[in-house]
């Protein structure tokens, strides 16, 4: 699955808002929306979702 499909799966179980994902995660609060425009991150942001995702699990 690809890092937004995780995004995507992880902000429909908490109830938790893009923007604020965004913010703890990255410090950008349009970062899953321009994820979902086209955005390409890179390894270092990657790997700072994974880990965020894994640790909230």
């Amino acid at each position: 699955m690809s890092v937004l499909g995780k995004i995507e799966r992880y902000l429909r179980k908490s109830g938790k808002k893009p923007t604020r994902f965004g913010r703890e995660v990255a410090n950008d609060p349009r970062l899953v929306f321009d994820l979902r425009e086209g955005r390409v991150m890179g390894r270092c942001l990657a790997s700072r979702i994974e880990a965020f995702l894994e640790s909230a699990q």
